[in-house]
Formats: C-alpha cells, sequence, structure tokens
C-alpha cells in the first residue's frame, strides 16, 4: 500500500470522525465564545484529517499474520542508523534524481515532512513555545513508535513495524522546522487572538444554529433530568411535573436561560411578566410542534382503523400526511435558521439574546 492509498483511508474515515468530534466542539465554541468561527473551524477540522493521516501512514499497510517474520526484529536503536543505509546506497547514485529517489533518503525526507505540519500548528493557533513543539513531537512519534512496536496495540503477535530511533529524531526535527516555518507567513494569516476576537463579536447575535444546538441540548438535559427525578420521586404525572419544572421554573429562576441556554451563553427575554410568558410560550410550542402535528396523525389512525378505505386510498393518505409533516418542520427549521421570529415569539413577545455582551446583559437586567 502506497503512502496515497494511506492518505485515502484516512480521507475516507475523517467524515465520520469529524461527525463524533462535530458536536461537543459546537457546544465548546458556543459556551467559550458564543459562536462558531468559520476559519476556527477550518483549523481544527484541519488539524484533525492532518493527524488522522499521520496515524495511517504509520500503522498502514496492515499485513496478514502469515506475512510477519516472527523471528525478525524488533528495535533500531542506533542513532542516525540512516545515515550508514545511505552511505552504502552512495555506489549506486549515479545522480541527484537517484539520491532522492533512493528508499534510505526520501525515507527520512519524508518523516520530517510528515511532522513539519505539527509544528505549524502547534505554533500558528495553539501557541506552544519551540520548546514545547520539541517535547511534543517526540512524544507523538513515541506514540507512533510504541504503536508500531507493540504490533497495533498486540492485534499482531509480532511487531511488523521496526521501533526506529532515528524516527523518533527525525520526527522532531520535522516539528521543530514546522516551528520555523510557521513563522514565515504567520504574520500574513490572522491571529489566534483576532479569533477569539471575532468569535467573541460574532457571538453578542443569536444565530439559528445556535437556537437549535440549545434545543438538541436542552433535550438531551431534560431527558437526563426527567429520569433522576423518576428515580428519586415516585409519583403522577412526572413527565409533565418535569416538564414545567425545567421549561418554566428553571428559565425563571434564571432569568430566561435554560440549562443548556446557560452553557451556551443565552437567555429568552420578555418586556414584562416572565413567568406568564414562559408558561404561554411553552403551551404555545407544545401546540405548534406536538399537538396539531400529531393529533393529525391520529385522526388517520382513527379514520383507517374506523372506516373501511381501499389499501390505496390508506397509502396515498398516509404519504400526504408523512409529506406534509416532514415539510412543515423543515419549513420551520430553515426559518430559525433564518433567525426569523415564529409565531410563538411574536405572541409571547420573547426573544433571545446572547450573554455574551455586557450591552444584553444590562438588556435583560432592565426586562426585569
Amino acid at each position: 500500500m502506497s503512502y496515497l492509498e494511506a492518505i485515502k483511508i484516512a480521507l475516507f474515515t475523517f467524515p465520520f470522525l469529524a461527525f463524533l468530534f462535530t458536536s461537543p466542539f459546537i457546544l465548546w465554541q458556543y459556551h467559550k465564545y458564543g459562536s462558531v468561527n468559520k476559519l476556527r473551524v477550518l483549523i481544527i477540522y484541519s488539524f484533525i484529517l492532518y493527524m488522522i493521516c499521520v496515524y495511517f501512514l504509520a500503522i498502514f499497510p496492515l499485513p496478514s499474520i502469515d506475512e510477519i517474520d516472527m523471528s525478525g526484529p524488533i528495535c533500531q536503536l542506533i542513532p542516525f542508523g540512516f545515515v550508514l543505509g545511505i552511505v552504502k546506497e552512495i555506489p549506486n547514485m549515479k545522480d541527484i534524481f537517484d539520491v532522492f529517489l533512493n528508499s534510505s533518503v526520501y525515507t527520512v525526507l519524508f518523516n520530517i515532512l510528515m511532522f513539519i505540519p505539527f509544528g505549524i500548528y502547534l505554533r500558528y493557533y495553539f501557541k506552544v513555545s519551540l520548546k514545547r513543539i520539541a517535547i511534543f513531537s517526540f512524544i507523538f512519534s513515541l506514540f507512533l513508535e510504541i504503536t508500531q512496536l507493540t504490533g497495533l496495540y498486540f492485534v499482531y503477535p509480532h511487531p511488523y513495524r521496526l521501533f526506529d530511533v532515528d524516527d523518533l529524531m527525525i520526527n522532531t526535527l520535522g516539528g521543530v522546522l514546522g516551528y520555523f516555518i510557521a513563522g514565515l507567513f504567520i504574520k500574513f494569516l490572522p491571529s489566534r487572538e483576532t479569533i477569539d476576537l471575532e468569535s467573541l463579536e460574532e457571538g453578542k447575535k443569536v444565530s439559528g444554529l445556535k437556537r437549535i444546538t440549545r434545543f438538541c441540548l436542552d433535550v438531551f438535559i431534560y431527558l437526563i433530568f426527567i429520569v433522576i427525578l423518576s428515580a428519586i420521586i415516585d409519583i403522577r404525572h412526572v413527565g409533565a411535573i418535569s416538564f414545567i419544572i425545567y421549561y418554566v421554573v428553571i428559565p425563571y429562576i434564571f432569568k430566561g436561560q435554560t440549562l443548556g441556554g446557560r452553557f451556551l451563553n443565552m437567555r429568552l427575554v420578555f418586556p414584562n411578566k416572565r413567568l406568564f410568558r414562559l408558561f404561554f410560550r411553552l403551551v404555545l410550542i407544545v401546540l405548534y410542534f406536538l399537538v396539531i402535528p400529531f393529533g393529525v396523525g391520529f385522526i388517520y389512525m382513527f379514520c383507517v382503523r374506523n372506516f373501511e378505505l381501499s389499501n390505496i386510498l390508506i397509502f396515498v393518505l398516509g404519504a400526504i400526511y408523512v409529506l406534509c409533516l416532514g415539510i412543515f418542520y423543515l419549513v420551520n427549521i430553515t426559518n430559525i435558521f433564518k433567525k426569523k421570529l415564529l409565531f410563538y415569539d411574536k405572541v409571547s413577545k420573547g426573544e433571545y439574546v446572547s450573554t455574551i455582551g455586557e450591552e444584553n446583559l444590562q438588556k435583560c437586567d432592565e426586562n426585569e
């Protein structure tokens, strides 16, 4: 398997790992900055892709157990052993192209190049010093070498690649070179401080994605809340009670913030009568998103069970209902992304504001 094939596997794997990373990343960005900066997303996700590529380049190709030489060496502990390999090949090198095409040479160059981006990322975005970049590069290289030494964490009964001390030195050198290379163009790129300031400035607004993120986070926290409450208190209608507590009582206590909203630095403000408007808005949301849409579904099921309808008619009516339901939710989600106020916000006069900016905090205090 060539280097390009290992990178292809990394590109194929990246979307799945990025998907797992996306939700925690978005939550943390909203918590810390109040927004998700596009340049930061590009930097972080490209760094993840880079790390995946390096890891796959270190472990692939994976041989079959029968192909492994159980009696072969497992370590190369002589420093600068690669120099001896190059010296032995010099008589066979006719020109400069033979030098770079020689495996002893291009392997060294590739190991240096492989770690240069590591040093660039660490200096540019993570603000790591030269000394720490050297240490982190060594540790990262050691991790890769131990992965090989253990036969991919003992999946294989014997290492299928050498633990090479030269790789530790060469990879560390690559990371250090990355530090100096980053200095050549770092002045032309927005600094980490600039990205943070832009994120905080953008965080003073409440985007549609932030509202949807708050909704999903609140649903997740609420499910945990109702499970805990059900385990502690054995009462009837625990679902309705916990629903009121989470979406009315808690926001009232925290001045318009649910637990999810508090984590994401956003609150719901009203001109007056906060408790009444919180409850009234919640009733409207339940009617709008649950009772009416699914009530139509119950009517459909009632008709199917109590009237003799043809199979074709049942299918057509069911398809129409599902299609309309999907369009209904899609239109509302789209409107939220466009930061449009839905009718229940207009009726209750509720408005989401960010708690990142001091102006919004003062606005909330004045409304109380």
